[in-house]
């Protein structure tokens, strides 16, 4: 692995304090610290909702701490509570209290304090249950609750000891500020700091129990990425179906490799076609209606992206919630040219932009990235032909012009050469799409001689236009996700307005996800010839006939199908987040090959 012992830092005049709960955090796994802290990613689980909802009273009004000399006396707007000490008097309790160390170099907000006389005792919630060991906590927990003792030393107040409250147990836990303890949380605070100035992500734990309750597990990728270091080149173990006419959802997979994120994503995109619309906002739900009609109402959890399809009107309030939920607006035009993303700054690391432009430059990684697009694509093109056309047996020749020409690429040595092979293999593919068909309707309608576009001629090219426009979408989405900039390009050469590294990254998935969705809505009818409307000019489809095509379409990326390299199963539209964060990953040297997403 290129990255295991280097770090780079980064001058920092002063040092900022870093957030409590990003030492807890440090201690439990240096990963996580740098996926929050530093690169500022976070996603919900429920396990982070439920601690969210056990804190609510805790987070809904900052207090403040007395003096020291003054901790007897009461205080408006202190709340008691029956923590009773040996004394006759009950402890003040103080709730939500926020304290900075500059010493230090934290800041907390402590979840509650007992004071008596000029002792200060930390409670710190936990949404858990008691853990089952001789502490009866562990590490992270005890080093969190020694530092908030540290602030309160610093506050003049004595704390020798705090308390542990595990809500799923209702049960405090008792720690002891011991010398070992207050050791080891300076130690890991001076590691924490350090961390904080590093553009280098550190390795994942391997095979940690830890990253099982992780909400960052399908960010981190622990498994994903040891299995993709430990290569010495990519490796194809192909299982992903791409036969159009058997659904492989129930297909099994065996995998040693734990996929920590959900198979699907219970998240959809909400598609506004009908023209004149508005969407409007009320509480969590985005409302679409059309004059005094409510067409629909979908609430802001069950989405990931709101696609807006013409001339389609959204307020700022709607945009603004949008934003800040980290859901992206999708323009397209009336006829489902992709015109570009509204999108909240939901990151702040410039690392894996910077690492992008710097491949950008070098000319031996392009290669390498253009040979692995073009060798997956031309395998899934043979592919399709192979398991989807009728009287396969005619196709021998062409099946073996397009292997020879796959053979060549590994030895191809430019780009202009690797867009040449490219060119040919898709000539062989194309010419014979049409065997891939098998329209309910037998007519005319279905006529395919080749790939044409810009506007398609034809009711076959309109599909596949409108098809790979969706997909570019969705792997600009991706890419903006993980902080890249979609508009800059590693193969597809850079140019105003076009989504260069988009249109790079999905060039493998054309045949599997567009090219099957596109035969599924001709041979099972969802599409028909009276969805089109022709002309000399060109070829559109209708409004029934692009809402049904996308309903095959958000089918394919639903459909569950086996990783080809980590065995598990997943949905096409999660192999697609996987592939561009994974991308990422490459580009910063966490992983030395990107792996390849090829069916066979």
């Amino acid at each position: 692995m290129t990255s295991s012992n280097t770090t780079t830092t980064i001058s920092d005049d002063e040092q900022q304090p870093i957030p409590l709960r990003m030492l807890n955090e440090y201690a439990y796994c240096p990963r996580l610290f740098h996926l929050m802290h530093v690169e500022g990613r976070w996603e919900d689980n429920h396990y982070t909702r439920d601690g969210k909802h056990v804190h609510r009273r805790v987070d809904q009004l900052d207090h403040v701490l007395p003096d020291a000399e003054d901790a007897t006396a009461d205080d408006a707007g202190v709340a008691r509570k029956d923590m009773q000490d040996d004394g006759d008097e009950p402890p003040e309790i103080v709730r939500s209290i926020p304290l900075t160390s500059q010493t230090l170099g934290i800041t907390a907000k402590l979840d509650l304090v007992s004071l008596a006389d000029q002792e200060a005792v930390p409670v710190e919630t936990k949404r858990g249950r008691v853990p089952d060991n001789p502490q009866r906590s562990w590490e992270p927990e005890r080093v969190q609750l020694m530092a908030q003792g540290l602030l309160l030393r610093e506050q003049g107040y004595h704390c020798d000891h705090g308390f542990l409250y595990f809500a799923a147990s209702r049960t405090r836990v008792h720690i002891a500020f011991t010398e070992a303890l207050e050791h080891r949380t300076l130690e890991l605070l001076d590691q924490a700091h350090r961390a904080t100035q590093s553009t280098t992500l550190p390795l994942p734990l391997e095979n940690s129990p830890k990253c099982h309750g992780c909400s960052l597990s399908g960010i981190c990728l622990p498994d994903e990425t040891l299995t993709s270091a430990a290569l010495d080149r990519p490796l194809v173990i192909a299982d992903a179906d791409v036969d159009t006419d058997v659904d492989d959802a129930d297909a099994p997979g065996e995998s040693t490799i734990r996929r920590l994120y959900p198979a699907r994503d219970e998240a959809q995109p909400l598609y506004v076609q009908k023209q004149g619309a508005f969407i409007g906002k009320t509480s969590q739900s985005l409302v679409v209606r059309k004059e005094k009609q409510k067409l629909n109402t979908v609430k802001l959890k069950d989405l990931n992206q709101v696609v807006i399809c013409g001339n389609i009107g959204i307020s700022a309030q709607a945009i603004h919630t949008l934003c800040e939920a980290g859901i992206p607006i999708v323009h397209l035009s009336m006829g489902h040219w992709f015109y570009g993303i509204t999108h909240g700054i939901n990151l702040r690391n410039a690392f894996d932009r910077a690492a992008q432009f710097q491949a950008a430059q070098n000319e031996i990684l392009k290669l390498q990235f253009a040979r692995y697009l073009v060798i997956s694509k031309a395998i899934n093109q043979r592919t399709m032909l192979r398991r989807n056309a009728s009287n396969v047996s005619t196709l021998d020749r062409t099946l073996t012009d397009m292997q020879e020409l796959i053979d060549r690429l590994p030895h191809v040595t430019d780009i202009p050469g690797m867009l040449g092979h490219e060119g040919m293999i898709a000539a062989h593919y194309f010419r014979h799409f049409d065997k891939m068909l098998k329209p309910q309707d037998f007519d005319a309608t279905w006529d395919f001689s080749g790939r044409n576009r810009r506007p398609p001629k034809d009711p076959v090219n309109a599909l596949l236009s409108f098809g790979y426009a969706f997909l570019t979408k969705e792997f600009t989405v991706a890419l903006l996700a993980e902080g890249l900039d979609p508009w800059w390009g590693l193969y597809h050469k850079p140019r105003h307005g076009r989504p260069a590294l988009a249109l790079d990254l999905m060039e493998p998935f054309r045949p599997v996800v567009v090219d099957s969705a596109v035969i599924t809505a001709i041979n099972t009818g969802m599409t028909r010839g009276s969805h089109f409307t022709r002309s000399k000019s060109g070829c559109v489809l209708k409004p029934d006939g692009r809402k049904n095509f996308i309903r095959a379409y958000e089918n394919r990326l639903s459909q569950l199908v086996t990783h080809p390299l980590f065995g598990y199963r997943c949905s096409w539209r999660s192999m697609i987040k996987l592939q561009a964060r994974l991308f990422s990953r490459w580009l910063r040297k966490d992983i030395p090959h990107l792996p390849e997403v090829i069916t066979r």
